[in-house]
């Protein structure tokens, strides 16, 4: 059976396995379904999510010019402390910006890795903790707009990580962790204006990903030089795909890419 078309990252749903599918403009595929199965991966082209030309992937999915153009890219999407929507200061297209960043969002605690601060859309809750390979994660705020996620992310990460190491997460050599008592130690740390904000009943999301076995040692694949990859698929985590031979692929990393699936 084959599928093609150009790679996202991938639709999830927490059920008591994560559920994970792959959308494409004229193929749906259910990537659960694959696990045990020899799959292969093909690179075709490059297509753009933006202008969906075949340009070379810069970042995110978007070619060079796209990427420095576009308000999907802009710096307050990796840094939510920039976010200026709240001040009617645009930085690349304000009504974007106002729907983006105008709405409820939400400071958490996630354990992928090791127990990080994140910050999220409230609407992307729990698609955000699936994606970073989290097994345990708490709302901790949720507060108006991005900017007070923001600033309330950047006073936390002097006192937690900010970030998934990614091979400790694929290997899952993860401890679980109380993330109530960490975000009541937390709690000293926020800035005043996020206070009236604080979850303080809110209990811990448990998350169970499809893996039949995690790699050992691991491999990136990178489709752009392999070109052509087959291998037994063991598993699926975060947005990797796991395979027998202990190579990974993350599928958002490499969105962009125009592929061929043949199953």
């Amino acid at each position: 059976m084959l599928f093609e078309g150009v790679l996202k990252k991938m639709p999830t749903e927490l059920k008591e396995e994560v559920q994970y599918y792959m959308v494409f403009e004229n193929d749906f595929l259910h990537v659960n379904q694959l696990l045990g199965q020899k799959i292969s991966l093909s690179f075709v082209k490059y297509q753009c999510l933006n202008c969906e030309k075949d340009k070379k992937i810069f970042r995110q999915g978007f070619c060079y010019d796209c990427f420095y153009e576009i308000p999907q890219a802009g710096d307050w999407i990796m840094k939510p402390e920039l976010s200026t929507a709240h001040l009617e200061q645009e930085d690349r297209d304000l009504e974007y910006e106002k729907r983006v960043q105008l709405q409820p969002h939400i400071v958490y605690l996630a354990n992928s890795s090791n127990v990080k601060v994140g910050v999220t859309r409230k609407t992307q809750v729990p698609t955000r903790w699936i994606d970073q390979g989290a097994h345990e994660a708490l709302e901790i705020l949720e507060v108006p707009n991005r900017y007070l996620a923001g600033i309330a992310e950047v006073a936390l990460k002097d006192h937690v990580a900010d970030k998934t190491n990614w091979r400790t997460m694929l290997k899952n050599e993860i401890e679980d962790v109380n993330l109530e008592e960490t975000r009541n130690e937390l709690l000293q740390f926020l800035p005043e204006e996020v206070e009236p904000y604080i979850l303080k009943n809110n209990k811990e999301t448990e998350i169970n990903f499809p893996v039949i076995s995690y790699p050992k040692k691991l491999k990136s694949l990178n489709l752009i030089k392999t070109l052509d990859y087959t291998g037994v698929l063991k598993g699926i985590k975060g947005q990797y795909l796991l395979f027998e031979d202990d190579i990974v692929f993350n599928v958002r990393n490499n969105a962009g890419l125009y592929i061929e699936l043949k199953v």
